[in-house]
């Protein structure tokens, strides 16, 4: 009987779990390093960034990055001009959609972006949204490079069929 996807043996199951592991704890621990106040979002964006071949990590992380940049701009633009509420939470949501597709972005850095609006737009916390949003950047600039740099160091051995 056929199978589609990756065969996984033994082994292959191993060195992909602990290259994974590697590249959450090395993306947490710089994050750390930075003093970033959410280092778990580095982990969070390296685990998801983590794909089969560099060029997939690569499509993927320009995706989530757009994504974060217009989440975290639109976020931080509409709590400090018009606060943190539900409805300026949905009207940024329907302005996120339109800013991604005027930059010719896919429906992932949509759903990225969404995801860094409602931290910077739902989520109280003392200080600017600014720097709010500027942390989230930065943690998930983080996780990107980390996973990139483990994708392009200790790439995914090809398992096919």
């Amino acid at each position: 009987m056929a199978t589609r996807g990756k065969r996984w043996t033994g082994q292959a199951v191993v060195v992909h779990s602990v290259r994974t592991t590697a590249v959450a704890i090395a993306s947490l621990l710089v994050a750390r390093l930075c003093r970033l106040p959410e280092a778990y979002w580095a982990p969070i964006t390296a685990l998801v960034i983590t794909q089969s071949s560099l060029g997939a990590a690569l499509t993927v992380s320009r995706q989530r990055l757009i994504g974060t940049v217009l989440g975290a701009c639109l976020g931080a633009l509409a709590a400090t001009y018009f606060g943190r509420h539900l409805l300026v939470f949905a009207v940024c949501v329907f302005l996120l959609g339109v800013l991604c597709a005027i930059t010719r972005s896919s429906n992932s850095a949509y759903r990225f972006g969404g995801v860094t609006l409602a931290i910077v737009v739902l989520i109280p916390r003392p200080g600017s949204a600014w720097t709010i949003a500027f942390h989230r950047f930065a943690e998930v600039a983080l996780g990107i490079l980390v996973a990139l740099a483990f994708a392009y160091l200790w790439p995914e051995p090809d398992t096919a069929n």
